[in-house]
């Protein structure tokens, strides 16, 4: 029987455009393999992290949280560029990553999650040269919780070695040794059959032993089969905008770079089983449990004395009499069971930030107004957050809140589009920068983009690959490859005809429904009490505001307070 291993060097399709492995496949895999732990460690971000963690908890795998981080040569402020060790032999070394050395970083508990969420953030806001960086002193300053591994060829200690520089590959192990601890930094071997790999590994051992550190083997995963290894080839060059016939593009020299067994482990690092027992060790060491609720919200401005809720009642009766005059007694009986509801809830405070940018979207002239089941408050309206009296057109209020929901109530207000930006901008500065950002969203390659993109870094031509774009339907909205193949009698016949339509349609199944690239999401904001880097990493847009790296989804999960601004 195999020694016990686990995959703690795994990359997911949110290493953009060189991961082609989704979350869900990597869990199913882990599950397959009998994997007690799995960890995510795509390049640079933590895209999936949260969407990961609950997804393994889910399936009753341990999940290990943690970043492939690109260290800086100097300081992570700098633009300079490091010269790439000479035939890696796989893609360490793509475009822009010249800059930059991989170092893996593991979370051992909560104080190393936090810890990776602000490195990634600092990488993302103040390191982004080509790629988000770190730097020693941000190591350093961050190296709490966390366990750290020499990483791939593109690390700082292999890259040494590649260069014949073994006593800088020594001393720079040796600092991260006094950097995290010789408990906490691990010696890592990778074998896909790589003459630089395999050379490396002699001297990575060597120092191992001189420095008294544990070795770890990994597999460096970035697609869960070896027959992925083709398609994940063809995703590359569409990274690189490259096709798979230029002789010096960024390619990775072998087909190893899958999500292999421990049986598979065990074979090829026979002379060293001990580096697969030190995964499982790592795994029992790292000991993640994170807690989903509802984060606290913002503090609007409140009286002194007053509390969330007894200033919304203020408000609300004051409204009531001065919109609707003289009160019939159903309005008084509505607004009551309306405010007890919120009361319960815990909901008070989020009417009353609403309220706070409604009003000065009504002083600055902006024109607004709010869709959805937020129209049968009377709460709202009482308070100026809606113009329409609920009970005049008998809406009910149940849609909007509930004594059972839990989720924040959701307030979808409509701002003219040339002055969306004025409210968020005013949020930002009464909250403060680092309490409000936009929502990151992710374009993936929809069928008929899978198809082209796929069909150029093939290099066909482009009459060729549009002849096929065109036998997949623009409607309806979703529809995938499989399925324009079982409806469309012509696209099925060429399939089975044309070879070479045949290996474009199949490699393009493969990549279809894989993140292409970040983006902002249309109107999503989120404001929290707390600086949002303890909930989120962060990055900036391409206009220089924040954006979440966790997307709606999972910032729910966290309990922050999204609202949609939306532009009309």
């Amino acid at each position: 029987m195999p020694p016990g291993f686990v995959h703690l060097h795994t990359h997911s399709e949110f290493s953009l455009l060189d991961g082609a492995a989704r979350l869900d496949g990597l869990v199913k895999r882990a599950i397959e393999l009998e994997m007690p732990a799995l960890a995510l460690t795509d390049h640079g971000v933590m895209y999936g992290a949260l969407d990961f963690y609950t997804k393994c908890k889910a399936a009753g795998i341990k999940p290990i949280v943690g970043v492939e981080a690109y260290v800086a040569p100097g300081s992570h402020k700098d633009r300079g560029r490091i010269s790439p060790p000479s035939s890696a032999g796989r893609g360490d070394w793509g475009v822009g990553e010249k800059n930059a050395y991989h170092l893996l970083l593991l979370a051992k508990n909560l104080q190393g999650y936090k810890n990776l969420l602000k490195l990634t953030t600092l990488a993302a806001v103040e390191g982004f040269y080509y790629k988000p960086r770190v730097d020693h002193e941000l190591l350093r300053q961050y190296s709490d919780g966390i366990i750290a591994t020499s990483a791939c060829l593109g690390g700082e200690v292999c890259t040494a070695l590649m260069k014949g520089d073994y006593e800088k590959a020594r001393n720079t192990a040796g600092f991260y040794r006094d950097l995290y601890g010789a408990d906490n930094y691990y010696i890592e071997l990778q074998n896909h059959s790589l003459p630089k790999q395999i050379e490396c590994n002699v001297s990575l051992l060597k120092i191992a032993r001189e420095l008294g550190l544990q070795a770890i083997c990994t597999n460096d995963v970035h697609y869960l089969d070896q027959k992925d290894a083709d398609a994940h080839d063809v995703l590359l060059c569409i990274g690189t905008g490259s096709t798979v016939n230029e002789p010096n593009r960024l390619r990775y020299e072998a087909d190893q770079f899958y999500m292999k067994s421990a049986a598979e482990m065990a074979q090829i690092f026979t002379d060293h089983p001990a580096t697969l027992e030190q995964t499982t060790e790592i795994a029992s060491r790292c000991d993640l449990e994170l807690e989903f609720g509802r984060a606290p919200l913002p503090t609007p401005d409140i009286p002194d004395g007053r509390t969330a809720i007894t200033y919304l009642r203020q408000l609300a009766e004051q409204g009531l009499e001065r919109k609707v005059g003289r009160v019939h007694e159903k309005y008084r009986q509505r607004l009551e069971y309306e405010l007890g509801i919120v009361e319960q809830t815990g909901f008070a405070q989020y009417f009353l930030i609403v309220r706070d940018f409604a009003l000065f979207a009504r002083e600055k002239g902006i024109f607004f107004g709010v869709r959805g089941s937020a129209a049968g408050s009377l709460t709202s309206f009482c308070a100026d957050i809606t113009d329409i009296d609920p009970l005049d057109y008998e809406l009910t209020f149940e849609r909007f809140l509930n004594p059972e929901r839990i989720q924040m109530p959701d307030i979808d207000m409509d701002f003219e589009d040339a002055r969306r930006g004025e409210v968020i901008e005013y949020v930002t500065r009464k909250y403060g920068e680092d309490h409000v950002a936009q929502i990151v969203t992710f374009g993936t390659l929809a069928a008929r983009a899978a198809i082209k993109d796929s069909g150029r870094a093939l290099g066909m031509t482009i009459p060729d690959v549009n002849r096929v774009v065109g036998m997949i339907p623009t409607m309806p909205l979703g529809i995938t490859i499989s399925r324009a193949l079982q409806d469309n009698p012509e696209f099925k016949q060429v399939y089975n005809r044309e070879p070479e339509v045949k290996h474009l349609v199949d490699t393009a199944m493969r990549l279809e429904g894989v993140s292409r690239h970040a983006s902002v999401h249309a109107a999503g904001v989120v404001i929290s009490h707390e600086p949002l880097v303890e909930y989120t990493p962060l990055q900036r847009s391409a206009d220089g505001a924040y954006v979440t790296q966790y997307s709606a989804g999972a910032l729910e999960k966290i309990g922050l307070l999204k609202m949609d601004f939306l532009g009309l």
